[in-house]
């Protein structure tokens, strides 16, 4: 799947108590973000665009193949859909060393030398998650996501934990490898500059509806 012929179409309804979601997206760039305030959707949306929301209702369709339909019953479960997903907090595995979280992903031992080392964490190789501070877990969770060779990248405030000048370099990193790899990637932020360095397409996800932005 290229990203210069990357499409997404979702049309999906859920049923959050407090929230009633009712989306509508059709995307053709390569990156795009969305915003909105804490409690809008941001992060089920991308949870239903990775399979893990099987109530909601509607279509998903990503570079023309169909993830989604409730009208014919159509599900592909999360590990037929080849998502990347970085979520908020990392998920990573606790009883794994960095090394083995990154070749989780299904990395070479030289594939993951080479991410550890661009996403600078080569010297954490040996240690646990537990021995890790947030930034580091936050870069050790997306070099796995990356080396997963994803169809589709889901990046749930990916930078939270960084420092300026720390995030540059990690955004450069991902920026790079999505467009060597031909990757499109979604992007949930609440900072400005993270949606500026990552996205050419802008929206806005506000009482249970996505507007588009720019």
């Amino acid at each position: 799947m290229s990203a210069g012929g990357w499409t997404l179409n979702l049309t999906a309804e859920l049923d959050l108590g407090p929230l009633f979601l009712k989306l509508e997206l059709q995307a053709r760039e390569g990156a795009l973000a969305v915003t909105g305030p804490s409690g809008s959707g941001k992060t089920t949306l991308l949870r239903i665009l990775a399979g893990l929301e099987p109530r909601a209702r509607g279509r998903v369709e990503v570079a023309g193949e169909v993830w989604q339909d409730s009208s014919t019953g159509r599900f592909l479960p999360p590990w037929e859909r080849g998502v990347g997903w970085v979520p908020q907090d990392d998920l990573l595995f606790p009883h794994l060393s960095v090394r083995e979280n990154l070749a989780f992903g299904g990395g070479t031992r030289s594939e993951v030398t080479d991410m550890a080392r661009a996403l600078g964490v080569l010297d954490l190789l040996d240690r646990r998650p537990r021995r890790l501070s947030g930034g580091e877990r936050q870069r050790v969770a997306l070099g796995r996501a990356l080396l997963s060779r994803p169809r589709l990248l889901l990046l749930d405030e990916p930078f939270s934990a960084l420092d300026r000048a720390r995030r540059a370099s990690v955004q450069a990193t991902v920026l790079d490898w999505t467009a060597r790899n031909r990757v499109p990637l979604l992007l949930v932020s609440h900072d400005d500059r993270d949606v500026a360095s990552l996205a050419r397409e802008l929206w806005e996800l506000s009482r249970g509806e996505l507007i588009r932005l720019s």
